[in-house]
């Protein structure tokens, strides 16, 4: 029998979002299916995803030839794949986004991470990207590394709604929560609107695997949820400082918190270990395909994090006494996230060429 969980989480206040985007997704009906009975109200996507459903399949086999034909390629003839695709799931997310007020039923798009130091660069393609999908749910993904955040502060500034991506750490969610801040600050000084949204993406399970062997067997696969119980609290007091409450009281709305990279990484662990233990209300997760099907079948909903985060800072003494230093390995994770990201991108670009000369 299916379990409740999902809507259950739904009523809580936590969003759940699916990591992954595939035409065939679309055309069989199965993502409007996973709105309608899994409780799936966003969507996130990255060049890993694409470049799976571009390379190994010919669900755009159709759709590259008329590009080409166009005169478009690589990176121009992604992005405009990527547009279609995303489009549509705006569009099957766009009751959603209404009901909601606007707050939840978006999707995602990524910058090119070869854009990662050159922040106008990165902001004019965030700019053009959310112009040419015309879509008000459209999410552009912007990297929270040291170089990224004078690109999300002017992207905001520039009222391009941002997903702040490849965020590790408490330390660098607030540094994310800060750009976000500036940019509405921005606006609000030159009397614009400040109601632009934003979410910030946490990456959870990646703490898990490098320290695996490291530490314990009763602490292995505690890092990544004390990590985002951390941040949740961090999360609380950005929501209630008098710097927030000055802008809400300007139409400013939460750049909402999200856990990313929740699927279980050891097959020992359960499935469901990033969503039970990360249920928050006015958070998001956003999870694998197979995540959101084990969930959907059997799973549960844990206590939701209370205010303060719980009882993360002894799971994080825990790690530290077992010689983990948390610090470095947030900065390791976040370097090479974003090393990740740019072979990924170059991969995508690889296998656009490869179909297109296939194809032609």
């Amino acid at each position: 029998m299916a379990s409740t969980a999902p809507r259950e989480l739904n009523k809580l206040g936590q969003s759940l979002w699916l990591d992954n985007i595939t035409r065939d997704l679309l055309d069989s009906g199965t993502l409007k299916g996973y709105i309608e009975t899994k409780s799936v109200t966003g969507l996130t996507s990255n060049p890993t995803i694409f470049d799976n459903a571009i390379s190994k399949s010919k669900w755009y086999d159709e759709e590259i030839l008329r590009q080409l034909d166009q005169g478009h390629k690589g990176e121009k003839l992604f992005f405009k794949l990527a547009i279609q695709d995303l489009s549509r799931a705006a569009e099957l997310f766009l009751p959603v986004y209404e009901s909601t007020g606007t707050v939840d039923g978006f999707v995602s798009l990524e910058v090119s991470p070869l854009f990662a130091y050159d922040t106008q660069a990165t902001v004019k393609q965030a700019q053009e990207l959310h112009a040419e999908a015309g879509v008000p749910n459209l999410f552009i993904k912007i990297p929270g590394t040291t170089e990224g955040l004078p690109a999300i502060e002017e992207a905001i500034y520039a009222g391009v709604p941002v997903n702040v991506t490849l965020l590790f750490s408490t330390d660098q969610y607030i540094a994310a929560a800060e750009a976000y801040m500036k940019g509405l600050e921005r606006r609000a000084a030159e009397g614009k609107s400040t109601d632009v949204r934003s979410v910030a993406s946490l990456f959870i399970s990646r703490w898990d695997t490098p320290v695996a062997d490291k530490v314990p067997a009763e602490i292995k696969n505690t890092l990544g949820l004390a990590v985002g119980q951390q941040a949740y609290a961090a999360y609380r007091d950005v929501l209630e400082s008098d710097r927030f409450q000055r802008l809400q009281n300007l139409g400013a709305r939460p750049q909402r918190l999200l856990f990313a990279s929740t699927g279980t990484k050891d097959k020992a662990a359960s499935d469901i270990l990033y969503i039970k233990g990360l249920a928050a209300p006015n958070t998001v997760n956003t999870m694998p395909e197979g995540t959101l099907l084990a969930f959907a079948d059997h799973g549960e909903v844990g206590e939701v994090i209370p205010r303060h985060g719980g009882d993360f800072s002894k799971v994080l003494k825990a790690h530290q006494d077992a010689g983990i230093d948390l610090t470095e390995l947030s900065h390791t994770l976040q370097s090479e996230g974003a090393k990740g990201f740019v072979k990924s991108w170059h991969e995508l670009m690889e296998a656009i060429e490869s179909k297109s000369k296939v194809l032609t």
